[in-house]
Parts: C-alpha cells; structure tokens; sequence
C-alpha cells in the first residue's frame, strides 16, 4: 500500500508539475505583455520553483565530456566495463593521462542515491587517475528472478571489481559503503589476494557508530529491527520490472534526508525564487541543478537495508569482532599492507566525528606509516566528496596519500 499511495501521489504532483511549467513559461514570455509587469514574473517564478520541485525524476547521467588539465582539454571516455544484475561497473578516462596513471576504484553508496551523487568525484579524479565507479542498480528495475542483494553480495562485488581492474589499485569508499569496501580489504588481506587495493581511503563512513552519534544513528537505535521490516519495506508495484520484489524506497530515504535540513532546503528553494524573480539565471540554474540530482532516488533491496542497519548501526558488528561474511567472521587484522585514509569533515551531521578515524585502530596489524587521519575543517557531510573543497582541500591529500603507497614503492606482505 505505501508504494501504491505513493506512485498515485507522484502521477497527481507531476501533472501538476506540467501544467505549472506550462504556466511559467506563459507568465515569463518575453513576447508577451504579462511577463514585464504586475504579477506575472514573480507569479510565473513561483510556478517554475513548484513545478521543478515536483516533477519526477529518473536515473542521472554523469555526462563528463572533457576534463580541463594544465589549460588543455581532453574528452572523457565512459564505458561500462562489467555488468552485474545490481550494479555495473564503469571506467572514465581520457588521453591526458599518463600509461601508468593510477587507477582508482571509487565505490559509490547505496543509500538511496544513484553513483551520480558523486559526478564531482570522479571529475576531480579524473585529473590525475583512472577513475573506475560502482554504478548500483536501482531494486525497483532489478526482475525478481535476478535473485537477492545483501550485504555479502555487496562484499564480493567489491571483491570482484577489484579483480576485474587487477593489482596495483587504489580504493575510495564514500559514506556508507566504507564499512562493506574496509571488510572486502580485510577479506582480500586474509587470503593474501594478489588483487587487494593499495591504498583505501574511507570518508565520512560509518565504521563505528558508538563514537558521537548523529541523528541518523538516533533513529536506527531507537527503534526495533522488526519495526524498519514493518513500517519502512514494501513490495515494488506492478508497474516496475522488479514487481514483487522487497525494498526500502528510495523516496522515504529522501523524505528523511529532507527532513533533517528543511529549513535550509526551503531557504534555497526561496533563494531560487527571488533569483528567477530577478532574472539571474545562472544562479537560479546551479540551484536546480543540485536538486535535480538530490531528487534522483532509487531504492534498496529488503535485504540489504535492513541488515544495514542492524549490523552498522544496531549491532556494530564490524568494531566489535562479529560482522560474518559467507559464514566467516571477518578479521580486521588481515589489513595488513593496505594503506588506510580517514577522511571526516568537522561539520558533519551523518557521520559524526570518529566514526571512520575508528578504522586506523581496528586495522590493528598495519603499521602505524600506512595509517592517515584527514579533518576537513568547516566541511559538511556532501562537502567532503563534492565542491570547491573538495576539488582544492581534500583530494590532494587523497592524491598525494595514493602516490606515496603506490604499487611501485609497496612491499606486499604474502
């Protein structure tokens, strides 16, 4: 019933969204009277900001045509390089970089957002890298017969991704999938896998949650793990090729995303009209362009959801010695080459401050030199993977973290 009063809700709000689009551009037409005067710009403002807020949304493409280096440009070429029922595997490159540039696999989060999220990612690392992403399917479009998503199948196509690429590759992991990249290294570290990353860097992850909670732990603490199957998991809807199929969606991720800041998202949808009201397009267009892929949600199998939340926030299963992986309890001190980065921001209201840095203490086997704590002072959570800071602050330590355990220098231990 909740995926059926939503898709009943969405089809009213996006014929709506139509006729207010349709609305907008009849107040704002520079051939007509009504758009110089009176009421119609601030009118025909106001139908743009409700129709953009509400019309639907699917999959984003990363659409990277060419990245800038040292005033030359060059064209990116993507490609889809591994396919898996839930998720692809994609490669970014271009021919400004070197033959032995290194190659980066970025591992995206699933977490209701599609790898797009992390557009400014793979640009800024597409400077100096290879740039390989994780590209989730959403569980909507996966056919049931596809079979089931959990969190051990996210472990072995970390797993193999990194065998695809092959030795000598460096790791990013953003936000929620620290945890699951951390326990593939460690799996890979224990059977001494040729194919291990170099380097793995984690930011803004949730490997310990006991240290300073935020109100994203609050809420999986406070309540049951038979309440999220109860209240928060429903049945894709006939309409969609996963029809039957068990998922989280994507929509009440966003909802509760939204929640946490509304004011600071109304104040932005006000800004965006005041800036449509004053002709400044430009402003009004980086505005949408941010909730354009903010909206973009898709959703998440049952499985992987609620065993998310029961072992990562629950349970803490990784921190404490006890997270199984096809029926083997993972040893962290397997990690015992993989250079590790910690990389948290100081204003960070998802992670809190700890939460990853907790990582260098349980990879209690690797050398204190293989170890790096980053704080990004005056950074939000999306801070950390996207914007000026992250493009001038951040990723050059990240660069720089990468270079100095590269393959070249790296005495694996086997």
């Amino acid at each position: 019933m909740l995926y059926n009063a939503y898709e009943v809700q969405r089809t009213m709000l996006s014929s709506a969204a139509a006729w207010a689009s349709v609305g907008a551009e009849m107040l704002t037409n520079p051939a007509l009277p009504m758009s110089y005067f009176g009421f119609g710009p601030i009118l025909g403002s106001a139908l743009e900001v409700f129709a953009h807020a509400a019309m639907s949304r699917g999959k984003p493409t990363f659409d990277i045509e060419q990245i800038e280096i040292g005033g030359n440009a060059y064209g990116v070429t993507e490609s889809i390089v591994l396919h898996r029922p839930f998720g692809n595997l994609l490669r970014f490159d271009h021919a400004g970089l070197p033959a032995d540039a290194p190659r980066l696999l970025i591992v995206a989060p699933m977490s209701g957002h599609f790898a797009t999220l992390l557009r400014g990612t793979v640009a800024r690392m597409l400077e100096s890298c290879v740039v390989y992403i994780t590209d989730w399917a959403d569980a909507k479009m996966v056919p049931v017969n596809a079979g089931r998503f959990d969190l051990d199948d996210y472990i072995d196509y970390v797993i193999d991704f990194l065998r695809h690429i092959g030795p000598g590759t460096h790791m990013l992991a953003v936000c929620q999938p620290s945890v699951p990249a951390f326990a593939a290294a460690a799996v890979m570290g224990q059977r001494e896998d040729p194919c291990r990353p170099v380097t793995l860097t984690m930011m803004g992850g949730p490997i310990d949650t006991r240290e300073a909670p935020t109100s994203v732990n609050d809420v999986a603490m406070n309540q049951p793990l038979s309440w999220f199957e109860n209240n928060v998991i429903t049945p894709v809807p006939l309409t969609y090729p996963g029809a039957g199929r068990k998922v989280y969606p994507g929509f009440l991720q966003l909802a509760g995303f939204m929640a946490m800041n509304l004011g600071n998202h109304m104040m932005s949808h006000y800004a965006m009209f005041k800036h449509l009201v004053e002709g400044d397009g430009e402003s009004a267009a980086a505005t949408k362009g941010f909730y354009d892929e903010y909206r973009s949600v898709c959703d998440l199998t049952a499985e992987f959801y609620l065993q998310t939340v029961e072992h990562v926030f629950q349970r803490h299963s990784l921190p404490k010695g006890e997270f199984v992986h096809r029926g083997e309890v993972i040893d962290l001190g397997g990690i015992r080459d993989t250079a590790l980065l910690a990389v948290e921001g100081e204003k960070d209201d998802i992670s809190g401050i700890g939460q990853t840095k907790a990582a260098l203490h349980l990879a209690h086997n690797l050398p204190e030199e293989r170890k790096k704590y980053y704080l990004a002072e005056g950074v939000g959570h999306y801070g950390i993977f996207n914007g000026s800071k992250w493009r001038k602050r951040i990723a050059p330590v990240l660069e720089a973290w990468m270079h100095q355990h590269s393959k070249k220098t790296l005495k694996i231990v086997a």
